[in-house]
């Protein structure tokens, strides 16, 4: 682990430079560590695949006295002889995907270029366990990953100026959902009904990093129950936790 400034009031915290859940792991156990320091200065925290961005007051304590505590947190956290014993995942959650045309605007597309069926490509995304990395891009877009080989994909040449909310798309090796409606090139092939960005509870945010997600395909039918159901308030939210 590496300390490094970042900016005029905030610390970027490096590991080992791969993208790799027992790495991941540290970052979101040390993140943790620190929130429940309750340092009076922190002002936010970032964790993403293998860094830490921390801002602070630098009224409160110098950067030389930050990294100290920090050093001493992760010290504490990490006590035990190995890493083994810091938790790989948070929460496990089941999100429903309609995966039709109607809503998954690449996936024929994809399909024809992989040549395999629409079936074949809904069956190995919801097939994968997926861990969230981070968040970012936009509020509560959680990157997941790893996707399975036969379903990497590059973005878009062209990206979309707007992807509706709820879609869920590919890139790379990974898969994620958009909170909101916004411009990008990730390859869409299905929507969930469940929103993922709710700024008006106290939690806002469905995803938190380390949590493990599995996509589960549902009929339009459903798709629009499910949307019936969360608009008024009769969505049952425990039956997507596992």
């Amino acid at each position: 682990m590496t300390i490094q400034p970042y900016g005029a009031a905030a610390i970027l915290i490096n590991f080992e430079q791969k993208i790799q859940k027992e790495i991941n792991a540290q970052v979101i156990e040390l993140n943790k560590a620190i929130l429940a320091a309750q340092l009076s200065g922190i002002t936010y925290t970032i964790p993403t695949y293998c860094s830490l961005t921390i801002g602070y007051d630098r009224s409160a304590f110098s950067y030389e006295t930050l990294c100290l505590l920090i050093e001493n947190i992760k010290a504490a956290a990490f006590a035990k002889e190995t890493n083994s014993s810091i938790p790989l995942e948070d929460k496990r959650l089941t999100i429903p995907v309609c995966y039709d045309e109607a809503f998954g605007l690449d996936i024929a597309a994809m399909a024809q270029e992989k040549d395999c069926t629409v079936e074949e490509i809904i069956q190995l995304h919801t097939s994968t366990e997926y861990r969230v990395y981070m968040l970012g891009f936009l509020p509560g877009f959680a990157y997941m990953g790893r996707l399975p080989e036969a379903l990497a994909c590059p973005r878009r040449q062209s990206p979309r100026v707007r992807i509706p909310a709820k879609s869920v798309g590919l890139a790379g090796y990974q898969t994620g959902i958009y909170p909101s409606d916004a411009p990008g090139g990730w390859q869409i092939i299905g929507q969930t009904p469940v929103p993922t960005f709710m700024p008006n509870q106290e939690d806002a945010f469905l995803f938190q990093a380390g949590d493990q997600v599995q996509f589960q395909a549902i009929s339009k039918k459903d798709f629009l129950i499910i949307s019936k159901d969360i608009h008024s308030n009769q969505f049952n939210w425990s039956s997507l936790y596992v």
